[in-house]
C-alpha cells in the first residue's frame, strides 16, 4: 500500500511539474469598433484572441450610443481596434472616458486606429459643420479597398505582437497565411471586376469612395446634399434633373441606410438599386472579409443596368 501511495505522489508531482512547464496562454480581449476590424483580428489572432464588435452591419457607425454594456467591454479590453479619422467621434471618446481603461486610451499601445496606416482620400479643403458630417483627416471608410486591408493587417499584427509578445510568433504566422490568401483573392476580384471599370453610379452616402476608387467606377451623383444630411424632395429633383444629361447604371445603398431616397429616384428613372453589404454581416453570406468582397462584386455585377 505504501508503495502505491508513493507512486501516486510521484505521478502527481510529475503532472504538476509538467503543467507548470507548459506555457500559459492568456486570451487577449479585443474591442473592435466595427465588424470589419473584428473579422481582421480573428484572422490574425486565431485562438489567442477573444473579439467583441461594438457595432453591426445594421447600424450607422457614425451614430452609436455609449451604452453601459459597451463601457463594460471596453473596460476589460487589452486592445481597442477602431477606424479612426473621426468616424466614431460621436461615441468613442465618451466610451473611452467612462471605461477609464488606461491600456486602450489614444496614444497607448492598446489603441489602434486603422486609418493611421493608409492614405486617406477626399481630405476637405474647408472645415465647416454646415457642410455636414465631414472628416478633417479624410474619408474614413478605408476598409472597402482590399489593398488597405493588407497595409492595416501588417500594422495590426505588429501591435498585437507588442501587446502580447508571448504569442507574437503565432500572430505573425497567422498574418503570413492571411496575406497569402488575401493577395490571391485580390487578383481574383480584380480580374472579375474588369467589367465594372468606368461604370457610372449614383451613391446615397459618401460610403463608397474607396470601393469606387479601387474598381475604377464613376460617381455621377449623390443622394445626400451633404454627408449625413437627408435629402429633401427639392434636392432629389435636382439629382433627377442632372441625370437627364448623364447616365447611371445603378444606385448604391448600404445595408444600414434607409432606401427611401433611392426608391424615389428609381421610380422616376428605372435605375436599379443595389443594396451592398458594406461590412461583415451586411448580407447573410458576407460573414467574413473574403465573403464581404465576394458578395459586393457579385451584387454589383448582377444588379447593374446593362
Amino acid at each position: 500500500m505504501h508503495g502505491i501511495t508513493l507512486m501516486l505522489k510521484m505521478l502527481a508531482t510529475s503532472l504538476l511539474l509538467l503543467f507548470v512547464a507548459l506555457p500559459v496562454s492568456a486570451t487577449m480581449n479585443v474591442f473592435a469598433c466595427e465588424p470589419e476590424w473584428a473579422s481582421l483580428v480573428e484572422e490574425l489572432g486565431g485562438e489567442e484572441v477573444k473579439v467583441f464588435s461594438a457595432t453591426t452591419a445594421q447600424q450607422d457607425p457614425h451614430r452609436i450610443q455609449a451604452r453601459p454594456s459597451l463601457i463594460a467591454k471596453m473596460r476589460r479590453a487589452d486592445l481597442a481596434v477602431c477606424t479612426g479619422a473621426n468616424l466614431e467621434i460621436g461615441w468613442l471618446p465618451v466610451l473611452l472616458r467612462r471605461a477609464a481603461n488606461p491600456k486602450v486610451q489614444p496614444g497607448q499601445p492598446g489603441y489602434f486606429a486603422a486609418t493611421q496606416h493608409v492614405s486617406l482620400l477626399d481630405k476637405p479643403t474647408r472645415l465647416d459643420r454646415a457642410e455636414g458630417d465631414i472628416h478633417a483627416a479624410g474619408d474614413p471608410h478605408v476598409h472597402l479597398n482590399p489593398h488597405n486591408i493588407t497595409r492595416i493587417a501588417r500594422a495590426l499584427t505588429n501591435t498585437m505582437a507588442t501587446i502580447d509578445p508571448q504569442n507574437a510568433v503565432s500572430y505573425q504566422q497567422n498574418r503570413d497565411d492571411f496575406l497569402r490568401r488575401w493577395q490571391q483573392a485580390i487578383k481574383r476580384w480584380e480580374d472579375r471586376a474588369e467589367s465594372l471599370r468606368n461604370l457610372p453610379v449614383v451613391t446615397q452616402h459618401k460610403s463608397w469612395t474607396y470601393l469606387l476608387d479601387w474598381l475604377g467606377m464613376q460617381e455621377v451623383a449623390r443622394l445626400e446634399p451633404k454627408p449625413g444630411i437627408p435629402p429633401s424632395t427639392a434636392y432629389l429633383g435636382q439629382v433627377l434633373e442632372s441625370l437627364q444629361h448623364k447616365s447611371a447604371n445603378a444606385i448604391l445603398v448600404a445595408n444600414y441606410q434607409s432606401p427611401k431616397p433611392a426608391k424615389w429616384l428609381q421610380q422616376r428613372t428605372g435605375i436599379p438599386i443595389i443594396m451592398l453589404p458594406y461590412t461583415i454581416g451586411g448580407s447573410n453570406d458576407a460573414d467574413n472579409l473574403f465573403r464581404l468582397f465576394d458578395m459586393t462584386l457579385e451584387q454589383l455585377q448582377t444588379g447593374v443596368k446593362p
